[in-house]
């Protein structure tokens, strides 16, 4: 079987399993660790065979399913789409082993997970628009009972707000595809003919269209203003799934925005202004918002929405560095928030408290907790050894390519970010002793492994970034070839 179908449909092969055995919690937790360990394999051997040096589109298969309808089953990928295949088969794995705790319903439970990952799988290769929102909307089914099944008290609320929110900006996206499938000749929705004929439209017809998938993709990204379903969703999740809504979930939309714009290139550009103020406006609005909370997974929630503002920025920039920042920052935050997620879940069902003032003085009953949570928090920030900081770097090169000054503002919010961190880590680790806080059980050995997979790659990438780098930097150039682009990056290609 094809490299990039067995990817796909190993984790539905695993929930088939789940579903169908009758053995113990415990034995199907095995079950889902296994072929989610497995996915990971393949995707890992995926990047071994993976020719950096190659612009064209790797591991392609193609099956025509309806020839009248223009569709068929056609998957590839790329160093873009390679990266966030990785972090989501990592993020996944970690997700099952973060899921310990979990006893009702066990069966649905990580057969939804395993169902999930192959849908986030699909989003990534896909190489045919009707293909890719196929993917795209199967998403919603398992997070809907996910959230609605396992999640906290306002559970229902938030489960129905993230399908409102996402369907909403999904019609916005069916609409740009249907018109851009309309104006081919071919009736097709390949990705590469789509492209080519997309490229050939009016300006005006390319800004329609792309406020379409601005739309779509903003809402699960999520670009401010579009962000109303993510605090309460990431609240109201279980730790586990928190970390694939944040780890996996908003890198979709990012991912997608990076594909309409290279697509849609007289559109970026007419955009591009609208685009950057709406990054930095994110970007300071989630910081400030994160600096007010008091709860911990509320705090992390309002973080992802500056996060991904820089990797609006960066997209906006439309050269080489800003775009690299981008992506880099996609893996990046997917690590951190993960991590993040995975500590403040752990905690809280040490405590049941997720109040940052209910802590002190953690450090000394909990020392590889405050170790890794430390870590994660100044990953968060970006510090130099970090992936975040590789990324904001190239994110405020390309900025300074662009935008020139108006750069400095990135800069406020990497400050605001370090500003709640810190405070996080003095309320968590300093101060007074709580007696309440006396018996927290620290880090137990799988605990401490799954954390620590997360915590050490961040820390490997932004030491040692130059393979991340070279497995991206021709698939962005790519991205950014065509004249339009060329001319507006100021020749740098």
């Amino acid at each position: 079987m094809p490299l990039l179908t067995t990817l796909l449909l190993m984790p539905m092969l695993g929930a088939g399993w789940i579903l169908l055995q009758r053995g113990g919690n415990a034995q199907k937790r095995t079950v889902a660790i296994l072929f989610s360990g497995l996915t990971l394999v393949i995707a890992l051997l995926v990047l071994a065979l993976f020719d950096h040096n190659n612009t064209a589109i790797q591991f392609s298969e193609t099956m025509v399913w309806n020839a009248r309808m223009g569709t068929s089953y056609a998957v590839g990928i790329d160093g873009i789409a390679l990266s966030m295949v990785l972090l989501a088969t990592l993020l996944v794995f970690v997700a099952i082993l973060a899921s310990g705790t979990i006893q009702k319903q066990v069966s649905g439970y990580y057969a939804l997970i395993l169902f999930l990952e192959s849908a986030m799988i699909g989003v990534f290769i896909a190489r045919d628009w009707a293909l890719f929102y196929v993917f795209w909307e199967m998403t919603l089914i398992p997070l809907f009972f996910l959230i609605d099944r396992w999640g906290g008290v306002r559970r229902s609320r938030a489960a129905l707000n993230f399908v409102l929110y996402t369907m909403g900006g999904s019609v916005f996206m069916l609409i740009s595809l249907l018109v851009l499938f309309d104006a081919m000749p071919d009736h097709s929705f390949s990705m590469a003919a789509m492209t080519e004929t997309a490229r050939t439209l009016p300006a005006s017809t390319q800004l329609f269209l792309f406020l379409g998938f601005l739309v779509g993709f903003g809402v699960k990204m999520p670009i401010f203003p579009l962000h109303g379903w993510l605090p309460l969703a990431h609240v109201e999740a279980p730790a586990p799934i928190s970390i694939l809504l944040s780890g996996i979930l908003l890198k979709m939309g990012a991912y997608g925005l990076i594909l309409a714009s290279s697509m849609l290139p007289l559109a970026i550009l007419e955009l591009q202004t609208e685009l950057m103020v709406l990054a930095l406006l994110g970007l300071i609005y989630g910081g400030l918002l994160a600096w007010r909370q008091s709860d911990l997974k509320s705090m992390v929630a309002y973080s992802s929405v500056s996060h991904m503002g820089v990797v609006l920025f960066g997209i906006s920039t439309l050269n080489i560095a800003g775009l690299t920042g981008a992506v880099f920052q996609m893996v990046a935050h997917g690590l951190v928030a993960g991590a993040l997620f995975l500590l403040i879940g752990l905690l809280y069902q040490r405590t049941h408290t997720r109040n940052i003032n209910d802590y002190r003085s953690l450090i000394d009953v909990a020392p590889r907790f405050a170790l890794f949570t430390s870590l994660a928090l100044f990953g968060a920030i970006g510090i130099p050894g970090s992936a975040g900081f590789i990324a904001e770097f190239h994110a405020i090169v390309g900025g300074f390519e662009r935008w020139g000054w108006i750069t400095i503002l990135l800069s406020l919010g990497v400050m605001i970010s370090a500003s709640y961190a810190v405070r996080t880590l003095g309320v968590l680790f300093t101060g007074p002793s709580s007696p309440r806080m006396a018996q927290v059980q620290d880090l137990n050995r799988s605990e401490l492994s799954a954390a620590a997979v997360l915590i050490l790659l961040m820390l490997w990438i932004g030491l040692y970034p130059t393979p991340a780098l070279e497995m991206l930097e021709l698939s962005i150039q790519q991205m950014l070839y065509t004249p339009t682009l060329i001319s507006s990056a100021g020749g740098a290609l």
